[in-house]
């Protein structure tokens, strides 16, 4: 008598996880606008007219081990599901992630959107044991704003 076995096989893809050697140490809100501008900013596919959300991996020190853009939107709104931001991180054992995405109006201030979304990250971050550091959004600074909003400065994180 045969007995026959069947095998599943699954296959995980993590797409442009930029991994950065000699990196940058990002545990506060100017040292993630810094990367930004260094890493973000420089790469090929950044589109500064469209809302773009990024998640920068961390190593226990808080130094980026990479980096991967999670999604391109539109000019006022950019959509990601946790799973999406956590897959790679979770991929190449992180110790911690920092969200961040920009605001092509220049305006840093969250919308209700972008409340919503850090909750459910935090919620997510406590179920997988992934830090999330904070998440920062990048705008254009002015006499009255340092052209980010931190939601971990401004207490909401």
């Amino acid at each position: 008598m045969s007995t026959r076995y069947k095998f599943s096989t699954y296959e995980v893809r993590v797409q442009r996880l930029n991994e950065c050697p000699g990196s940058l140490r990002v545990d506060a809100p100017g040292e993630a606008l810094t990367y930004w501008r260094e890493k973000i900013m420089q790469a090929p596919w950044h589109d500064p007219e469209k809302e773009m959300l990024v998640a920068i991996m961390l190593n226990t020190r808080y130094v980026a081990i990479g980096h991967t853009m999670v999604s391109i939107g539109t000019m006022n709104e950019c959509t990601a599901h946790p799973r999406e931001i956590f897959r790679p991180s979770v991929a190449i054992g992180a110790y911690g992630i920092l969200v961040m995405h920009n605001h092509p109006s220049g305006d840093p201030s969250p919308s209700e959107a972008d409340t919503r979304l850090t909750r459910r990250l935090s919620e997510a971050s406590s179920i997988l044991q992934v830090g999330l550091l904070d998440h920062v959004i990048v705008g254009a600074p002015t006499d009255h704003r340092p052209g980010y909003f931190s939601f971990k400065e401004a207490g909401i994180l």
